[in-house]
């Protein structure tokens, strides 16, 4: 194996280049998703003869999303006599959300790892067959999986604002019961989950289009030095008859 020599020359390269634009798509993908804290909360009204007191009732979640987890919080335990913590959010979505995140991280691993040998062992990179070959089929899987991971997410978020929304107030049985009424109040901006999920078809679209310059790379595009040197005479053709 050849021995380490830097070289950044195939950073002004499109396959290094964008294997650089490709590793910080990856960290903001996996950071916009992995690093989300809100909540959502509404506004309880007991039913009493004197005025009306208005409680404020808070469910907290995050990533990896396990809504079915976050239970309900009022200030005083008991609000209208109803024990929230004994209610929670509805869905699971932490299978896509984990998926997502796990899938960029070893991207992000994948890039590191690409742009060292890149620029560490040039020459093994491109006198060698298998490596070349190896970096195209992982570049192809990469973008199919960039497609399919971001669209369970996208899916997955879409349900999130639902469950979080205004509909938790017609969900919740306390909100039902005579007297007792719910008025729905905030939920946490989305706007870094939003963010995640375009930056995720953008990592599909840097990949796919990375694809071709690896794909020059390989002996599919370029010809072996062996077969070049039989096509220019090295074993002389077949005489005819």
């Amino acid at each position: 194996m050849s021995s380490f020599q830097l070289n950044l020359n195939p950073l002004k390269e499109p396959l290094g280049f964008i294997k650089v634009l490709e590793w910080i798509a990856s960290i903001f993908a996996f950071a916009t998703c992995g690093g989300f804290k809100g909540k959502t909360e509404f506004q309880v009204t007991c039913p009493s003869t004197n005025v009306p007191d208005n409680k404020t009732i808070t469910a907290t979640f995050g990533y990896p999303f396990r809504l079915n987890e976050a239970s309900f919080q009022a200030p005083a335990g008991n609000v209208c006599g109803v024990v929230w913590k004994n209610y929670v959010l509805i869905g699971d979505y932490s299978s896509s959300a984990q998926f997502y995140v796990t899938f960029a991280v070893f991207v992000f691993l994948y890039c590191i790892a690409a742009l060292l040998l890149y620029v560490g062992y040039t020459n093994l990179y491109r006198d060698s067959r298998k490596l070349p070959m190896a970096d195209f089929v992982v570049t192809l899987v990469a973008t199919f999986l960039w497609l399919v991971s971001t669209s369970a997410w996208a899916k997955a978020l879409t349900d999130i604002k639902i469950a979080t929304g205004h509909n938790i107030v017609q969900e919740l049985m306390p909100c039902n019961q005579q007297g007792v009424t719910c008025h729905f109040g905030s939920v946490t901006s989305m706007g870094s989950l939003n963010v995640s999920v375009i930056f995720g078809f953008l990592n599909m679209i840097l990949w796919g289009g990375n694809a071709w310059f690896v794909y020059k790379e390989t002996s599919l595009h370029s010809p072996s030095n062996t077969s070049t040197s039989h096509s220019q005479g090295g074993v002389p053709p077949p005489a005819g008859i």
